[in-house]
């Protein structure tokens, strides 16, 4: 039977190791909850020393290049790399040592258009196994609809299983980080996760909200053990005080078993 894993995330602002509010990224900044000390390449190889795949590097706005090449060149093929993905540098991040990339907002148009053809172009360059799309979405009045720009723009594109299945011809596995409650450690988007666990196809990762074990252990129930999902600002290694990195471990050695 499946069982909801946890995978590792490394999330770079201004070039460091941090854990924002989402929804809170824009020019001016953002609001943090969290700056490490630590360099991303001590995340990379921490998680590599665990074997813990399936994490993934992204960069939240400009200046995380060499944070990012830092911290892939510490576990070569062992994370995927988001944040500004497009046709002309995926490549690129595959051989830097990304195991896949991650796109969202060169998939559409400034007004928030899908652009399916970009989609299609991408798996035909490098190869739909490399591809991860990320779904990361708002709530509005009909459901959630993919959130791109930094969580800052609200698209066409509503999350539903036709969609996922359409776009499942090109990528590998979603990421769908549920951005209202981001950063926040207020919970679980509950109906959200029973909508994605619907879905018996590809991986799905699910991020936002996660305050502890006791979360995990609702995305395994509501999700039938179909979502894995990211810790970010509840974790010890963030400064969390909600979930130690040990008792994840013990975790995914449980479900493993």
């Amino acid at each position: 039977m499946a069982m909801t894993k946890f995978r590792p995330c490394i999330d770079l602002h201004e070039g460091k190791v941090k854990q924002i509010v989402g929804g809170t990224l824009n020019d001016e900044g953002a609001e943090e909850n969290f700056v490490s000390k630590k360099s991303p390449s001590w995340y990379a190889e921490k998680f590599r020393g665990n074997d813990l795949q399936g994490g993934h590097v992204i960069q939240l706005g400009p200046g995380n290049l060499q944070a990012a090449r830092e911290a892939l060149a510490a576990w070569p093929g062992g994370l995927q790399l988001g944040g500004g993905v497009s046709l002309e540098n995926a490549g690129e991040w595959i051989e830097a040592g990304a195991s896949q990339v991650i796109v969202t907002s060169w998939l559409f148009d400034q007004d928030g258009n899908f652009l399916r053809d970009r989609l299609k172009a991408l798996a035909e360059e490098i190869g739909m196994e490399k591809i991860v799309v990320d779904l990361s979405c708002r709530q509005v009045a009909d459901g959630w609809r993919v959130a791109m720009n930094r969580w800052q723009t609200i698209t066409e594109m509503v999350i539903d299983l036709d969609i996922i299945d359409h776009l499942s011809q090109y990528c590998a596995e979603f990421l769908i980080h549920a951005a209202d409650v981001e950063g926040q450690c207020s919970g679980v988007d509950v109906p959200l996760v029973e909508l994605l666990g619907q879905w018996t196809g590809c991986p799905i990762t699910y991020a936002g909200g996660v305050r502890g074990l006791e979360d995990l252990k609702l995305i395994n129930e509501a999700s039938a053990g179909r979502l894995d999902a990211t810790v970010g600002s509840a974790l010890d290694l963030f400064g969390g005080s909600g979930v130690t990195y040990d008792e994840l471990l013990a975790w995914n050695a449980q479900s493993s078993d």
